[in-house]
């Protein structure tokens, strides 16, 4: 039975907070909930997520430091096990994330996604972003607060698994981005949600240039909650550890005391907002990318030459299907946006669209010649029937994803 300050913080995020923080150091292994196996194979994928705990909190550690702890779908599963027990647990008063290693998380594993596709086990990627995306909704309707730190690489999935939360710590080390449509696919995990509540038309933007944002620009855009410096983090650490609520402003007020005030710099993100609103608020993709070609004309600078060479970079369906994503996002709930994903996901990795998926993570991460070929390979080519299709339900026998919003609330 969850307790009033629980509660309250369930009626903090209703009213308002859409985006949330974190902080954690090393502290004892509570193999208690560490599930058993006799299979080494199974006992290795146990470890890609470990817990800690401390206090009246529990941790959940990321721990794929090799691969940047991009998530699986055992990590998903894990994920849901330990969260589901915890809340339910009146001795546990918060929760938190971190990433083993120089990482965060990178996002979903994609080169796994990608040799599965190529095998033709298309039900084991249908699995992985079932298992992510039902974690993502628990999160984002916890019951109780969380606290994400976000110290080093912040990618795709990363953000799914952390921004939906109470709170997000970020520090001099965290490189975020949603960089999607270079790999010919969409901002999901949530990203539609919340890049397009963000201000103006800067979920846009991020979303068709996949540009990296560091912490202080997190802070501004109000993707992260806190700041800390990485070395200062254990500071943190150290009041969390002493903690022994479930109160979302007794935590609030611990992370702003031990946090670090920052301030953004000439070349911040918020310096360019009127411009990406100018450019990003028209209505199609060509029309985004004829007014960025003025701009980069104009102005002359590094940040809009950059933007105008990652749109054209990024695949003609992803951007097309991407802005649509975004726009859609603007006017739907958390589970709203995770079945739509869902739907655009499993369309995405269709014998019909999956070239631009498995063509984007071979140039990008796989062979790395960084010249995928795009099909279509130019926006002209890239119809309204085929981002139609994109969006287009699934088939009478492939299940929807479906989500506990009768027992969970999906918050606005």
């Amino acid at each position: 039975m969850p307790t009033l300050a629980a509660a309250a913080a369930a009626a903090a995020r209703r009213a308002g907070g859409a985006l949330r923080y974190a902080v954690l150091g090393g502290v004892r292994s509570l193999s208690s909930l560490q599930p058993s196996s006799s299979s080494s194979a199974a006992a290795a994928a146990s470890e890609e997520v470990l817990v800690e705990g401390k206090a009246s909190a529990r941790a959940a550690v990321l721990n794929r430091p090799g691969h940047l702890n991009a998530l699986t779908t055992t990590m998903g599963a894990r994920l849901n096990k330990f969260y589901m027990s915890w809340e339910d647990n009146p001795d546990i008063g918060f929760v938190m994330m971190k990433g083993s290693g120089r990482a965060f998380c990178a996002g979903g594993d994609v080169v796994r996604l990608h040799q599965l596709i190529s095998e033709g086990k298309l039900d084991e990627c249908k699995d992985f972003f079932k298992t992510l995306y039902s974690f993502i909704y628990v999160l984002g309707t916890y019951l109780k607060p969380h606290v994400a730190i976000l110290d080093g690489v912040t990618m795709g999935g990363g953000g799914g698994v952390s921004i939906p939360g109470t709170f997000r710590i970020a520090t001099d080390r965290t490189v975020f981005a949603t960089p999607e449509v270079h790999i010919g696919f969409h901002p999901d995990a949530a990203a539609s949600f919340y890049l397009s509540h963000l201000t103006g038309h800067v979920g846009e933007y991020l979303a068709l240039t996949g540009e990296k944002l560091n912490g202080v620009d997190m802070i501004a855009l109000g993707l992260a909650t806190h700041y800390s410096m990485s070395d200062r983090l254990n500071l943190v650490d150290e009041r969390l550890a002493t903690l022994l609520t479930d109160d979302p402003s007794v935590i609030d007020t611990s992370l702003t005391h031990y946090g670090d005030l920052v301030y953004p710099d000439k070349s911040s993100i918020v310096h360019r907002l009127e411009v990406i609103d100018k450019c990003f608020s028209l209505e199609t993709v060509e029309e985004i990318v004829d007014a960025m070609e003025i701009e980069a004309a104009r102005l002359n600078e590094d940040w809009s030459t950059l933007a105008l060479k990652r749109l054209k970079e990024a695949s003609p369906l992803a951007l097309k299907v991407s802005l649509r994503s975004i726009r859609e996002g603007r006017y739907q709930t958390l589970d709203e946006c995770l079945v739509r994903e869902y739907r655009m996901s499993i369309n995405g990795i269709s014998e019909k669209f999956s070239h631009e998926f498995r063509e984007g993570v071979r140039a990008r991460l796989v062979e790395k010649d960084l010249a995928p070929k795009w099909d279509p390979p130019a926006l002209e080519y890239v119809s309204a029937d085929m981002v139609d299709s994109y969006f287009a339900p699934l088939g009478e026998f492939e299940p929807e994803l479906t989500l506990p919003t009768e027992s969970r609330e999906a918050f606005v």
